[in-house]
């Protein structure tokens, strides 16, 4: 019988990138935590493992059986947030679920059943994304828009909170994880007390899991204290809205940062000219020293942006390259653009653009002009990966902008089809690209053979993952903006824009 200890030998070896091998390796790595490990097989980070793949093999759910899949139990998310009552990736541990929706309530659920076991209301109208992380004997969320608060895991007695807020007008919109006795999450400039308001700056934060004090910071604003690029009365932007990807075997974390603002520009300013330059570190993947949070690289995508096209989302994929195994930095965002980067130097690999693409590259406006992807539109929600392909789902939402008129959130979705795009990690190339009904904002999961989304029509895609083609469709409740997490028999499926919203458990028959 192979020891486990040999086991996390041979997988460190050949590179795997499941959850799976970074909990085996936990043998020699104490970083990650004992939930994690324990709970592999489930679902028990946001990216189901550090690499962000969203991908599951553990689960007995394929395509020869992906049409039995049945509502077992459905528990409602009352209230409701800026965005529906539910932008998140519930977790599964064990026979727990937890989940935090936009009304910024967390709960805790007998993964049986969906009866909740206890619930903590922070109550407020939030934006969102948000979310919970598991460790420690702890759950970790964002409470309302300002921090990052640790919960019980088995009681919901809080233990501790911490702002991350350098400003009253800041917020918190992000989905934290955990490692290395560490919480990693971000501010963002966008709360419901102001919205880009000058001065306003992203910075990711790294807690101590214990305490929450703050071990390290990085400001994603490249510029001096008080001053925003040469502007701070105007000028706001960066910060991370969804999970990081973590390299545990390099001691890394990789971030996709947002936008700067105005955008496009503003009377005085058209055509982003309060913020001239580059405007580092905004739409750019930056990595990390995870115990220093020092600078190890970075790579911008789209310099000096005025679409808010968001470089949001990180993730870590494995591909082989002439017998070897190298691992791949992908970056994507609502640019629509998915780029591949050397993991350690941040080189740029290739760059390949999914959905529809119109008037996206200028770089300033003469007039009214519509965009596409717009405000709401490209990799707006998270993309997944397994054997060496990335999956996303994308919107094709257009957006008029105009050279001397600030934009803030919104975007013109409902008014074309998706698409679901399959792109080899090692070159870039473009496997297949399929039209999806409506709007895909329930990101991309690779179950076995299927990639999954869902839209905000609400409907539940299973795809082929070899071809693309769709195998099953499920009609759910409401219109779904949130993700899923799969263990063995079953997919629970955040549904936030129901009435009311709520936590959908599919399951095969028993």
């Amino acid at each position: 019988m192979i020891t486990v200890r040999l086991l996390a030998a041979t997988i460190a070896a050949i590179g795997l990138a499941s959850a799976c091998s970074d909990a085996t390796r936990s043998t020699v790595d104490p970083n990650i935590p004992p939930e994690v490990v324990e709970h592999a097989d489930d679902w028990p980070l946001p990216g189901r493992d550090y690499l962000n793949s969203r991908a599951t093999f553990d689960s007995s759910i394929d395509s020869s059986n992906v049409a039995q899949l049945k509502p077992a139990w459905q528990t409602p998310l009352l209230g409701r947030g800026g965005y529906g009552n539910a932008a998140t990736t519930p977790l599964i541990a064990g026979d727990s679920v937890y989940v935090e929706d936009l009304s910024s309530i967390v709960t805790a659920l007998d993964r049986e059943t969906g009866a909740i076991r206890w619930k903590k209301d922070y109550g407020g109208f939030v934006i969102g994304p948000n979310g919970v992380a598991l460790g420690w004997g702890k759950i970790f969320a964002i409470k309302g828009l300002e921090g990052v608060v640790a919960l019980d895991a088995a009681t919901g007695e809080e233990l501790w909170f911490r702002s991350l807020l350098g400003t009253p007008t800041e917020g918190v919109d992000i989905q934290p994880t955990v490692y290395a006795n560490m919480v990693f999450a971000s501010s963002v400039p966008v709360s419901l007390h102001g919205i880009y308001e000058g001065g306003d700056r992203g910075v990711l934060h790294a807690l101590d899991q214990e305490t929450g004090a703050v071990r390290w910071k990085f400001d994603t604003v490249d510029s001096p204290p008080g001053d925003v690029w040469g502007n701070p009365q105007v000028n706001s932007g960066g910060g991370a809205w969804f999970t990081p990807a973590i390299d545990t075997q390099r001691g890394r974390i990789y971030w996709g940062i947002a936008n700067p603002a105005p955008f496009p520009g503003t009377p005085e300013f058209p055509n982003g000219t309060s913020r001239p330059g580059p405007n580092l570190y905004t739409e750019s993947q930056v990595a990390l020293d995870l115990q220093s949070g020092a600078l190890d690289w970075y790579h911008q995508v789209i310099p000096h942006d005025i679409f808010d096209h968001d470089l949001i989302h990180s993730l870590l994929v494995d591909v082989k390259q002439n017998g070897k195994t190298r691992r791949i930095a992908v970056a994507t965002g609502k640019g629509g653009q998915v780029v591949g980067h050397d993991i350690d130097t941040g080189a740029p690999l290739w760059e390949t653009l999914v959905g529809i693409h119109q008037n996206d590259n200028l770089t300033s406006l003469e007039g009214p002009t519509e965009v596409l992807p717009g405000t709401f539109g490209g990799v707006l929600t998270p993309p997944s990966a397994a054997d060496g392909v990335v999956y996303v789902a994308t919107l094709n939402a257009p957006s008029v902008y105009e050279p001397n008129v600030e934009e803030n959130i919104g975007g013109n979705v409902g008014t074309m089809d998706g698409q679901v795009v399959a792109v080899d990690a090692a070159t870039g190339a473009i496997l297949w690209d399929v039209v999806v009904p409506g709007d895909p904002t329930g990101g991309a999961t690779v179950v076995n053979d299927l990639v999954l989304t869902a839209t905000l029509q609400g409907q539940v895609l299973a795809l082929d993952r070899k071809t693309g083609a769709t195998v099953w469709t499920w009609d759910a409740p409401g219109g779904i903006n949130g993700w899923p997490a799969v263990a063995d028999d079953e997919i629970i499926w955040p549904v936030g824009l129901s009435n009311p919203a709520v936590l959908v458990s599919l399951r095969l028959p028993r």
